[in-house]
């Protein structure tokens, strides 16, 4: 009997892919062109059907990867050709959005821009937010515990799950949809489950914390000579603006170049001579007031010189704009060759002099082509954009030690929001102890004793 086979009695065999129905199939957004490894990819639509498919593969020992949005860049959903892909594709259900729990509770096939688009319906926001918003899905979000552009205000992923319902290996379902903030009865299971990059069990819906949906959205664009007034600017920001900072993101000089050069969908809004580049945004509930707070914030620092130029938006259209320049990395990517991206964390003290040295070492070696940098510098979360000529083993491990090495010493971390995956599991030891590490490996023998939810993700067994 041939894998797809066994599905049969679980599945409708239209929802059964296989064999020439997969050559239309990836297992990663960003590289479209690789065809998909797989003996088969099903496609349920309810919690009891991921049962009875987990149920079938752990009887017979087959390796299963879980699809989502396929936004990863750490190859989390990378698979081989004898194994199953688990696309819940189809699981893409708005249930409930709630109004007076604020919460949504979705099926994990949920695309994030449509959750965001029904919350705001009902002038409620959920509030985690990235550029691949409109790919991305709610179940992998959770798997990899997504941060974004508004941790500073709101925290990662795992600050606004509230309930999850998930499918171990051997098939049992555990459901615990609760809309309430306080639950201090037992040892809280589903935190086990985000970040796990689908390796403990198979997440098919969750409830999410909304907010009220602010109705002013500011930004502000402003130059900065040196990291210190990028740090002293973040805390008079913060304090300023009274809790309304939701956003500050950092752009380097050739980053913001580059992000704004000529043929990039944006032009700069201000000149190119600044070391450094700050995306402030404000959210609150006055549109005029917010925005004279944000420039009266921005006058006062031009007069302190922390800041040496700034432009506040004047409209929200203006708003998109100046976040379309930071969200549209393919302006960094689209001229590489290859490429190579890094998802640090380090202290925000740290982050000025970790870069500069990365930058100095990355651009002596010779199939280094350009280095860009930006991030969430609020949450101490910088992004690496390597240029290169060849895509070697060699050169990717070199490039890997010299962006890595140093975050030990710095109580920092390899993955700050994209994961570990395959990419990255060599370097978990860097971010994690050895006692961790085993740890780990224990609540993986205990959930998955037959290691066939996403194995070899994250590390080896």
């Amino acid at each position: 009997m041939e894998t797809h086979q066994l599905f049969e009695s679980a599945l409708d065999s239209k929802y059964i892919l296989h064999g020439n129905q997969l050559k239309d199939r990836y297992s990663h957004i960003w590289r479209m062109d690789e065809p998909l490894k797989a003996s088969c990819l099903l496609l349920p639509t309810s919690t009891q059907e991921v049962s009875a498919i987990l149920k079938i593969c752990n009887d017979n020992k087959l390796n299963v990867v879980t699809h989502g949005g396929l936004t990863n860049l750490v190859g989390s959903t990378r698979s081989e050709n004898q194994d199953v892909i688990l696309s819940l594709e189809r699981m893409n259900r708005i249930i409930e959005i709630n109004e007076n729990t604020r919460t949504a509770t979705v099926e994990a096939g949920v695309i994030l821009e449509n959750l965001h688009n029904a919350a705001e319906d009902l002038s409620l926001q959920f509030p985690l937010n990235f550029g691949a918003k409109g790919s991305a899905q709610i179940g992998g979000i959770i798997s990899t515990n997504a941060g974004g552009l508004r941790v500073l205000k709101y925290g990662m992923t795992r600050q606004l799950v509230l309930g999850l319902e998930y499918v171990l290996a051997d098939g049992t379902i555990i459901s615990s949809l609760k809309t309430i903030i306080k639950d201090n009865s037992g040892y809280d299971l589903k935190q086990l489950m985000i970040g796990s990059e689908g390796t403990l069990g198979v997440i098919t819906k969750a409830v999410l914390k909304l907010v009220e949906k602010p109705t002013s959205r500011q930004a502000a664009i402003a130059g900065l000579s040196d990291y210190v007034n990028v740090m002293k600017l973040l805390k008079k920001a913060d304090a300023h603006l009274s809790g309304k900072l939701s956003g500050f993101e950092l752009m380097w000089n050739n980053t913001f170049k580059q992000l704004t050069a000529a043929g990039a969908h944006v032009r700069p809004p201000l000149e190119l001579d600044h070391k450094f580049y700050v995306l402030l945004e404000s959210q609150g509930n006055d549109d005029q007031t917010d925005r004279r707070e944000l420039e009266k914030l921005l006058e006062n620092m031009l007069i302190e010189e922390i800041v040496d130029d700034a432009v506040v938006a004047s409209s929200l259209s203006e708003v998109e704009h100046f976040f379309r320049i930071r969200e549209d990395v393919s302006n960094l990517t689209d001229h590489m060759k290859y490429d190579q991206h890094f998802d640090i964390s380090l202290p925000i003290p740290a982050i000025d002099d970790y870069i500069a040295t990365c930058y100095k070492r990355l651009e002596k070696l010779d199939q280094v082509d350009e280095v860009y940098a930006f991030g969430h510098v609020a949450d101490g979360n910088i992004h690496l954009m390597i240029g290169k000529q060849n895509d070697s083993m060699e050169l990717k491990v070199e490039i890997d030690q010299i962006v890595y090495e140093g975050l030990t010493d710095l109580n920092g971390s390899v993955s700050a929001e994209h994961g570990i995956g395959v990419d990255k599991r060599d370097y978990l030891n860097i971010s994690n102890t050895t006692e961790e590490i085993e740890l780990m490996k224990l609540l993986k023998k205990t959930f998955d004793p037959n290691s066939i939810l996403n194995r070899g993700k994250i590390f080896e067994l």
